[in-house]
C-alpha cells in the first residue's frame, strides 16, 4: 500500500508540473534588428517612424528598428545598396540617377507625395519669380538634381543656368540666405526652412517647383535594395506595415505626432514643427487612400524630364525603380 501511495503521489506531482507548464507563457521570439537611415535630422516628416517605434507597431511586426541620422545623409542610397542599412529615406530624382549608375535600390513606398523642394528669396529682395534670378547668386546644397530643377524653372521663364551663379553652401541654406551670402536658395523645404526664416524675422518669397515647370514628383521615398526585396520580402512587408500604421496616426493627428517626436527627440524645434506639420500632413495623403502609393505616370514623366535635362539616358527603366506591392498588401 505504501508503494502504491508513493506512486500515486509521484504521478500527481508530475501531473501538476505538466499542468503548470502548459499554462506558462510561450517564450517570446527575439525581435529582428533592422535600421533605417534618415535623409536629415529628425523633424515632423519623420514623426510616423517614431510613432511606430514608440507605440509598438514595429514590435508587433517582430522588428526592433533603429532610426538614425547618418553622418552624411547623401550616402543613404549607397549604404542601403551595400546592405549596411536595411532601409533609407531618399529622393525620387536621386534614386533614378543612382540606379543608372548601377546602385540597386528601389522605392518601396512614397512618404511625401509632392515636392517640398523650392526656391526661396528674401521678400525685400524683390525676387518673386524665377526670371528675377537673372544675374543673381543662388545657393544650393550640392545634390545632383538641384541644378536641373532650377534650370527647368528658369527655362520656364526664358532663362537658363548660365544666367545665374550657383554657390554650394551645403545644407546651411537659411543662414546663407539671411546673411545675404546668396540672393536665393534652391533645395530648401517650404514646409520647414521657410518657417525657420520667418521665426528669425525674415519674410520670404517662395517659388514652388511644380508650379514653375517642373513635373510633379515624390519628394521623399523609403528605399530598400533589390537583394533584400527578393530574398526577404516578409521583412520588407513587416517594416512597411509598421511604417504605415505610424503615418496613419500622424495623418489623423499631426500635432500629437509632433508632440511625440518632441518627447523622444528633445532637440526638435516646436516653433517650426507645429506650424510646419500642418503644411506637411496633407502631402502624406494619397489620391487613392493607400499610404505610400506611387503612380506609374509620376515615375515615367519624371524620368522623361531627367532624360530631357541630360541627367538620365533614354535606356533607363523607371518602372524598375519602385515597387507598390508592399503598400498594396497592407490593404
Amino acid at each position: 500500500m505504501k508503494k502504491l501511495a508513493t506512486l500515486l503521489l509521484v504521478s500527481l506531482a508530475l501531473f501538476l508540473v505538466a499542468a503548470c507548464g502548459s499554462d506558462s507563457e510561450p517564450t517570446a521570439e527575439p525581435l529582428t534588428k533592422v535600421s533605417i537611415a534618415l535623409d536629415w535630422f529628425p523633424w515632423s516628416n519623420h514623426s510616423g517612424l517614431f510613432i511606430a517605434q514608440e507605440r509598438g507597431y514595429f514590435a508587433d511586426e517582430g522588428l526592433d528598428v533603429s532610426i538614425f541620422t547618418p553622418g552624411d545623409p547623401s550616402t543613404v542610397l549607397q549604404t542601403v545598396a551595400s546592405g549596411r542599412d536595411d532601409f533609407g529615406i531618399s529622393y525620387q530624382p536621386e534614386l533614378l540617377i543612382a540606379r543608372e549608375k548601377g546602385i540597386p535600390v528601389v522605392s518601396v513606398m512614397a512618404l511625401v507625395q509632392h515636392p517640398l523642394n523650392s526656391v526661396m528669396s528674401l521678400k525685400e529682395s524683390g525676387i518673386v519669380e524665377p526670371k528675377d534670378l537673372a544675374g543673381k547668386k543662388v545657393g544650393a546644397p550640392g545634390l545632383p538634381s538641384d541644378e536641373s530643377l532650377l534650370d527647368t524653372m528658369l527655362r520656364n521663364q526664358g532663362l537658363t543656368l548660365d544666367d545665374v551663379e550657383m554657390v554650394n553652401v551645403g545644407f546651411d541654406l537659411v543662414p546663407a540666405l539671411i546673411s545675404k551670402q546668396v540672393d536665393a536658395v534652391v533645395g530648401a523645404y517650404w514646409v520647414h526652412e521657410s518657417i525657420s526664416a520667418t521665426n528669425q524675422g525674415f519674410e520670404l518669397n517662395i517659388m514652388r517647383m511644380e508650379q514653375n515647370g517642373v513635373p510633379d514628383f515624390y519628394e521623399l521615398v523609403i528605399v530598400a535594395n533589390e537583394e533584400k526585396i527578393a530574398q526577404d520580402p516578409d521583412l520588407v512587408q513587416s517594416f512597411v506595415r509598421g511604417v504605415t500604421r505610424g503615418y496613419q496616426d500622424a495623418i489623423a493627428d499631426p500635432q500629437d505626432a509632433v508632440q511625440l517626436l518632441k518627447r523622444v527627440k528633445p532637440e526638435v524645434d516646436l516653433a517650426i514643427e507645429i506650424p510646419g506639420v500642418e503644411l506637411l500632413a496633407p502631402l502624406w495623403a494619397t489620391d487613392n487612400g493607400v499610404f505610400g502609393w506611387q503612380e506609374e505616370a509620376r515615375w515615367k514623366d519624371f524620368a522623361e524630364w531627367l532624360v530631357d535635362t541630360g541627367r538620365l539616358s533614354a535606356s533607363t527603366d523607371p518602372m524598375a525603380a519602385f515597387d507598390n506591392s508592399f503598400v498594396a498588401n497592407n490593404q
